[in-house]
């Protein structure tokens, strides 16, 4: 048998728990060692105890753990404005990286995690979970080999209501930068709801490790919490080979719906509502397809990451597959700089078992007849929203970009 694969924990709470308890829930296979945790605040931890009784050592920062340790492995659950330079630091030190989604705050950053991991000879997986999937992979495979046809319009619609708490949850929850001016660029788009609406450039990709690139994108982007930020946004992307990508998104709603998909070609049409439904596809001769729940095994991210660190798994989704992502993300954000906020008639401030949250009233009939039809809320008329800038990538280098 091969030797454990030494792992270093970075960040322990939120995300983070979640692979502590999958690793100590697993750590008699004798397939990996946790060499040490990283994190400012591991009292944050519902696994801390254990953790402790098992003399695993716990450190402010990377930097502390890497001046007397090595790990193979590296996973980085930490908030988005630190992923590249924890991942780059971690590279340095002769680490591989599972680094949680999204990939960074903006391209620059990811571009330079690029540089690192290439000068490192090692390699980064980013954490969108659905790309690990057996449903998304054999969905890619056909495309790939052009059952579908081609692709013409990828549309997803997505409201899922949070509480007050979800933005006083930490320091960093639904800012556009921190107190340093670091870009944080916390929204639907770039954390709850990334996985969505990267699923769309990824199936799209030319390869099983590549994504399309997005080249033009324009949005509107809206607020009804106290928030840096937007809490709810549309927003419609062409890409590379002329495909219309269409996404809704929104924290502010009344009710959770979603994910609702529809990725369009022209031989037949794949579709899923909900978040643990089954992915399925009718084609042109009326059969239909079921490639299974995406969400069935969320963590198989982890275990291909360490079979990737014995060379026995290719990586699915590293940071050239998930760029393309944060650069339609820095694209929705310098098409509306400055954030709409709801008119303050249509907030309503809900209380239920001690618990708030705001919800906009009309705010799920417009973003459900939007993506019924394909447009923007301007485009229909909504005395509320008005557009955004077209933003083209072809040639986006750094966020924000300079018109």
């Amino acid at each position: 048998m091969s030797k454990p694969i030494s792992i270093v924990l970075v960040g322990i709470s939120g995300m983070g728990s979640v692979y502590v308890q999958e690793l100590l829930e697993k750590r008699e296979s004798g397939k990996f060692e946790i060499k040490g945790a990283v994190d400012p605040w591991p009292e944050r931890c519902p696994h801390l105890v254990e953790l402790q009784k098992l003399d695993i050592p716990i450190f402010k920062s990377l930097e502390k753990f890497y001046k007397k340790n090595r790990a193979e492995l590296a996973i980085i659950s930490s908030p988005i404005h630190f992923h590249s330079p924890q991942t780059q630091l971690a590279l340095s030190q002769g680490s591989h990286v599972l680094c949680e989604k999204p990939i960074s705050a903006t391209i620059q950053e990811a571009r330079g995690m690029i540089k690192a991991k290439e000068k490192a000879g090692k390699w980064v997986a980013i954490g969108f979970q659905w790309s690990f999937s057996t449903a998304i992979q054999e969905l890619k495979k056909d495309i790939l080999k052009g059952i579908f046809g081609k692709p013409r319009l990828l549309r997803c619609l997505y409201l899922w209501p949070r509480e007050k708490s979800y933005y006083l949850r930490n320091d960093w929850a639904g800012k556009k930068c921190d107190s340093q001016g670091n870009w944080i660029l916390d929204s639907p788009m770039n954390n709850a709801m990334a996985h969505d609406l990267h699923n769309m450039f990824y199936i799209l990709g030319k390869k099983r490790e590549e994504s399309i690139l997005p080249l033009e994108v324009e949005a509107e982007l809206f607020r009804a919490y106290d928030i840096q930020n937007f809490d709810s946004g549309a927003a419609r992307c062409l890409t590379e080979k002329g495909v219309e990508i269409l996404f809704y998104a929104s924290h502010a709603s009344f009710n959770d719906c979603g994910p609702i998909f529809s990725y369009e070609f022209s031989r037949g049409a794949v579709f899923g509502r909900g978040r643990n439904s089954e992915i399925k596809a009718r084609f042109e001769d009326g059969s239909v397809k079921n490639y299974g729940c995406p969400e069935s095994r969320p963590l198989q991210k982890l275990w291909d990451a360490l079979r990737s660190v014995r060379g026995k798994k290719d990586i699915a989704c590293g940071l050239e597959a998930a760029m393309s992502q944060t650069l339609c993300l820095n694209g929705i954000q310098d098409s509306m700089p400055e954030i709409m906020s709801f008119p303050k008639k249509l907030l309503h401030l809900e209380e239920k078992e001690g618990k708030q949250r705001i919800w906009v009233e009309g705010l799920d009939e417009v973003f459900k007849q939007c993506y019924e039809k394909c447009l923007l809320p301007s485009e229909m008329g909504v005395s509320w929203s008005r557009k955004g800038r077209k933003i083209s990538l072809t040639n986006y280098k750094t966020f924000p970009c300079r018109l």
